[in-house]
């Protein structure tokens, strides 16, 4: 990029933290034009086999991560953006941050993370708990089961179900596995809050996060009373949750001095509230106002949408307001496994020859639809929306000895459209409207797929117009944060981008699909709705064949009985 502009223009920094490394934006605040750009690639990665220097062995499911990896983000990612813009960092005059989500942190009550208190660092459950880590599955079903006994007002606005995923599920999964770890956890923060309090020096809580993976709603979490339902010794886990709630756009604080030393900007510059990639990308996208739905398309995706007005969407990740942007009930959902799956065929099954996306792409988009003959469910990674399931598994049906490499490929495509057209119809059937989509994320590059979710849902389908959306929409929010714009739809209209229309539906096409969906939503009612939970039991055989001193205290072994 770089390229530096006249002395009076003024600049942002959005880093955007992903589930493998993370990008620092500079964005000049006139226009949202992209200056300069770095990504740190974390030195750990997702952490599943086993802790770090010959640490334990992690149980299946498990997915964790380092938080020295995160400011290491800030040591390189941002000084080497600002270099590459060529823009003196006095001119700037925000940053923000978004992160996925639920990916949460125990600390002690300075932030320390417990992982980096030298005698808890061969326990994993004082690491970070990435937002893929499902190993809390069991404890979700507990969480899910007390609060439709006690009919608790909350579940409904979480389409019946709290996901494995998010805060209450891993907070009861440390009590009940390591109630030392728990008692130690003055703290148990979302890395986004996180980041940010490391930036600033302040504790804050974003009303995203808090909302949709807090089970926050109308200005309080659930009660004591529904906590000591759940265990007696989980009474205190809101205390370790609260802390100032701020709405998004606002102010966390201001840079302090050591995270100055770490990105190279001045001491004082405004600090945004933290927020989630997919949250954070609908200002990007111009993707605001009621009805334009955003589908944040990578490894997995992550759907957001503004109403008008609160509704219970069944299977929905949560309706929380102000969640996206002030002044409209923003709703989530999402798919847990996309562009993992197509990067598993690859890596995986597709044979020598025709083991590369771009290839099998060329080849599968040279079939009419449907002449494969398959249909897949998309549920690789478990069901996020709208099963609320993550030991649900994928399957392939259809296959024959004729069956090609690319074949399979269209078919695991197909799957994740069929998915959102899932999602899609379940907030239209609860009153919420959904007009058109906007795509952001690394898979708006491949145009078969793009063309096949427009002609699966049916629906004009926008491309974002910058190929990192979280963290321009993090810069957005870096600057009304720092008082540059008066709002977020002010600062999203200014310096947000959009290709409308760039795919609209073929009428061929839906016609097609819509008979291929109908087999998809049968065979996902089948094997998703408890009519066959052989997927649940195949799910039990593997973790207690894997490690079977922990199978014996599974509840989820309870399926083979």
């Amino acid at each position: 990029m770089g390229g530096v502009d006249g002395a009076d223009e003024r600049y942002v920094v959005g880093v955007d933290y992903g589930t493998l490394s993370g990008r620092a934006l500079v964005v000049r605040v006139r226009d949202g034009a992209e200056v300069g750009t770095a990504v740190h690639e974390y030195r750990h990665g997702v952490i599943e086999a086993a802790l770090p220097d010959g640490g334990p062995a992690l149980a299946p499911d498990w997915a964790l991560q380092d938080p020295e990896d995160y400011r290491d983000v800030l040591r390189h990612a941002v000084p080497a953006a600002l270099a590459d813009a060529g823009v003196d960092p006095s001119r700037v005059i925000g940053i923000g941050i978004d992160f996925t989500a639920c990916t949460v942190l125990p600390t002690l009550a300075d932030g320390t993370p417990l992982c980096e208190v030298p005698e808890l660092r061969q326990r994993p459950h004082a690491w970070v708990k990435l937002w893929k880590h499902h190993a809390a599955q069991p404890y979700a079903d507990r969480i899910n089961a007390v609060a439709h006994e006690r009919r608790e007002p909350w579940i409904g606005r979480y389409g019946g179900k709290i996901s494995a995923e998010w805060q209450f599920a891993k907070g009861l999964q440390i009590l009940a596995e390591d109630p030392e770890i728990y008692r130690r956890a003055e703290r148990f923060i979302e890395a986004a809050d996180w980041i940010v309090w490391q930036l600033c020096d302040v504790e804050t809580r974003n009303v995203c996060t808090a909302g949709y993976k807090g089970i926050r709603q109308d200005d309080r979490y659930p009660s004591a009373d529904y906590l000591t339902a759940l265990d007696p010794g989980f009474a205190d886990f809101v205390a370790k949750l609260d802390g100032p709630l701020l709405p998004q756009g606002a102010r966390a604080g201001t840079l302090g001095a050591r995270a100055a030393a770490w990105t190279g900007l001045p001491v004082g510059v405004a600090v945004a509230v933290g927020n989630v990639d997919a949250h954070v990308t609908a200002a990007s996208a111009q993707a605001l106002h009621p009805g334009r739905l955003v589908a944040i398309m990578g490894t997995s995706t992550c759907h957001v949408v503004n109403g008008t007005h609160p509704a219970e969407v069944p299977g929905m990740c949560g309706v929380v307001d102000g969640g996206i942007s002030p002044g409209a009930w923003g709703y989530e959902a999402g798919q847990s496994g996309v562009g993992d799956i197509f990067g598993w065929f690859v890596t995986h099954a597709a044979p020598a020859g025709v083991d590369g996306h771009e290839q099998l792409t060329a080849l599968a988009a040279a079939q009419p639809v449907g002449a494969h003959g398959l249909v897949a469910l998309d549920w690789w990674n478990g069901n996020r929306s709208l099963l609320v399931n993550h030991d649900l598994s994928g399957l392939v049906v259809g296959l024959t000895l004729a069956t090609r490499p690319q074949d399979i490929y269209r078919a695991l495509l197909e799957s994740t459209a069929f998915g959102t057209r899932m999602i899609i119809e379940a907030f239209v059937e609860a009153g919420v409207p959904v007009t058109d989509l906007v795509v952001a994320g690394g898979l708006t590059s491949n145009r078969l797929l793009m063309q096949i979710y427009a002609d699966v849902t049916n629906r004009p389908l926008g491309i974002i117009g910058s190929a990192q959306g979280p963290a321009l929409g993090s810069a957005i929010h870096a600057a009304v944060a720092a008082g540059a714009y008066p709002s977020i739809h002010e600062a999203s209209a200014a310096m947000g981008r959009v290709h409308e229309d760039a795919y609209r539906p073929d009428p061929a096409n839906v016609r097609a699909y819509d008979a291929l969906y109908a087999e998809y939503r049968a065979l996902h009612d089948h094997f998703g709705r408890g009519a066959n939970d052989v997927m649940l039991r195949l799910r039990a055989i593997r973790n207690a064949a894997l490690d079977p001193a922990a199978a014996q205290t599974d509840p989820a072994l309870e399926v083979l009985a």
